[in-house]
């Protein structure tokens, strides 16, 4: 445990989130839509460019080798789009009316969204799972919610007109489907070379995602976000991701072993089925959101819940890694 602290305090991007949001605090015309950095309009080329590197870099073959594992992959997929959704529902009868309106809306953003590539296959492979099933799942979650976060946000705004479904959609496929497709057209041309130079690749993602997070904190605090939530904002969104991540991983642990699911695809159930994704998060944001007042409202509590997912996750994952070699539980 103290060991992962330590790792944390000393990453980077943890620490880049929350300058940009200490910056945007105090000097939010730097990167607010239409300031000094035109962060608006970088945007657009900075989420092409993200996707692309995740379409180039993404190997074909060892996606379709976890293709088989179709109840692990059904399990995965319901829990990131029913179930999440499901326990937001139940956490907002609870305790929808003692918080913000747009914090409960950021909260059920949270749960619309995909889970995440690059950690859900990291933690796995550190556990010991099976990393081909998490590398079709995640991929998968993440090909779905081009489509099913656009539809389940419209389901909960689209009535009151403020969201196209279909324009929302169109967007979203535009700069996160295309570019990723055309990364996998390329990689095997480009991909070996790519492959050189990941470490770089991936400073370039999460410099994006930095500069995502800044702009739509810009455009909220530049909208009054401090002067209406204050610090209590912080307080509440903390406790409200740990809550939902504590809920979803007792859950898919559960669900995994009712299946009958052996240890190495339990671990790909928990790991998969109980993250979201930062990296389209907050970029679907901008393009769901990006003239709501409210926006860094909206992607407080993805940031909160990735950095909590990262943490709770590499505790789970070395104590699976530590298993004996025992005879695992019924197959799937």
């Amino acid at each position: 445990m103290l060991d992962t602290l330590k790792k944390l305090s000393r990453d980077w991007f943890l620490l880049g989130m929350l300058l940009a949001v200490i910056i945007a605090s105090f000097a939010p015309d730097i990167g607010r839509s239409g300031g000094l950095l035109h962060a608006d309009v970088l945007s657009d080329y900075g989420i092409f460019l993200i996707f692309f590197l995740h379409g180039i870099g993404l190997s074909t073959g060892a996606l379709l080798s976890g293709l088989s594992r179709w109840r692990l992959h059904v399990l995965v997929q319901v829990f990131t789009f029913l179930v999440f959704p499901a326990l937001w529902w139940v956490l907002n009868l609870a305790v929808g009316r003692w918080l913000p309106q747009d914090l409960m809306f950021g909260f059920f953003y949270l749960c619309a969204l995909p889970s995440t590539i690059s950690s859900s296959v990291a933690m796995t492979s550190l556990a010991r799972g099976n990393v081909p099933a998490a590398i079709f799942n995640a991929t998968l979650s993440t090909l779905l919610g081009i489509f099913l976060t656009p539809l389940l946000v419209s389901l909960l705004m689209g009535q009151s007109g403020q969201l196209d479904l279909a324009e929302a959609v169109l967007k979203i496929a535009k700069l996160l489907l295309l570019p990723f497709v055309i990364g996998q057209l390329l990689r095997p041309l480009w991909g070996a070379w790519f492959a050189r130079y990941k470490k770089y690749t991936n400073v370039i993602d999460r410099a994006v995602i930095l500069l995502l997070v800044f702009s739509a904190f810009s455009d909220s605090v530049a909208d009054g976000l401090w002067s209406k939530y204050g610090v209590g904002l912080i307080v509440q969104t903390l406790i409200g991701a740990a809550v939902i991540l504590f809920i979803v991983l007792k859950l898919t642990k559960f669900a995994a072993q009712r299946a009958g699911f052996n240890v190495e695809d339990e671990i790909t159930a928990v790991f998969c089925g109980s993250k979201k994704t930062l990296a389209s998060g907050v970029p679907m944001a901008k393009l769901l959101f990006g003239s709501h007042p409210a926006i860094g409202v909206i992607v407080l509590p993805i940031m909160f819940y990735h950095q909590l997912q990262l943490l709770t996750c590499a505790v789970l994952a070395r104590k699976y890694a530590a298993r004996s070699d025992a005879p695992a539980a019924k197959a799937n």
